[in-house]
């Protein structure tokens, strides 16, 4: 019987709905994603806590520790297989279908990243034995929540001490230049100190962690500054000629890039003073 890629995406993104709830125990499809039409479980290994290597943009290999899965799926007799182009594409469009994002390709294998409800969850499809077999590798890992936010009595205190400040609480997707709408707070904050002291002009320097390359780094932290620039005038009413935007990529990490925690120090956005 042959099925529509229509009734598999169907499927496909229907598990993936559930992709904040954890697969609790036992041989099972995971919730981020339901199985391909025609396949049954061959292996199943289920961790309280491991680690993964997946691979980021431009093939970057990512450690990724949490919850970890294993599923390892075979084709049932008299089905007619599917393409590797196929599987693969139907799990990249599910996550996307559900605002996730394919991080990197190749002809077997697919590496996609969903962030919903605080946590992230990361997937590796691998895609073999001429199609008649694919394996997922699925690691849970919840999203570090920013504890310190900024506000502007002590960004004033810092640029005075030591003539910059790195601002969290500045957020963007993955790979975008595009600022979130919780980031308003941060914003608001940067506002009121720029207006409490009219006579301070600042540099706003995105900096990035060292996950992909350095060229591309460079230009998206450039990218990102601007889009604050751009906020801070055009919402909060600061006046462009005090506000410059520069990027400098990973170039000047406040932490370690070998550890999550680290990397998620060095995406920053800094403010330093003229």
């Amino acid at each position: 019987m042959t099925v529509s890629t229509r009734a598999i995406n169907t499927l496909l993104v229907f598990g993936v709905v559930l992709a904040a709830v954890s697969a609790g125990g036992g041989e099972a499809d995971h919730p981020l994603l339901s199985r391909m039409p025609g396949f049954h479980i061959d292996d199943f290994e289920e961790r309280e806590f491991d680690a993964y290597e997946f691979k980021g943009p431009d093939g970057v290999p990512i450690q990724v520790e949490g919850r970890w899965y294993y599923i390892d799926y075979g084709l049932d007799n008299d089905v007619r297989t599917p393409s590797e182009l196929q599987i693969l594409r139907n799990h990249t469009n599910a996550i996307e279908e559900i605002g996730g994002t394919v991080l990197y390709t190749d002809d077997s294998n697919a590496f996609l990243k969903v962030e919903a409800e605080g946590k992230e969850t990361w997937a590796h499809v691998r895609v073999y034995n001429q199609a008649t077999s694919y394996s997922l590798y699925i690691v849970e890992r919840e999203a570090m929540v920013q504890e310190v936010t900024a506000d502007a009595e002590s960004m004033a205190r810092d640029l005075a001490t030591a003539g910059k400040v790195a601002v969290y609480g500045i957020y963007f997707d993955f790979d975008r230049a595009d600022i979130k709408p919780e980031s308003e707070p941060a914003l608001r904050e940067i506002g009121k100190l720029l207006r409490e002291r009219p006579d301070l002009k600042v540099h706003v320097v995105g900096h990035t962690d060292n996950i992909g390359g350095l060229d591309y780094n460079i230009d998206l932290s450039r990218k990102r500054a601007e889009a604050v620039v751009s906020a801070l005038t055009s919402q909060h009413g600061i006046a462009r000629d005090r506000l410059h935007s520069a990027g400098v990529g990973p170039l000047a990490p406040a932490a370690t890039n070998t550890t999550e925690e680290g990397r998620a120090l060095n995406r920053r956005v800094e403010l330093v003073g003229q």
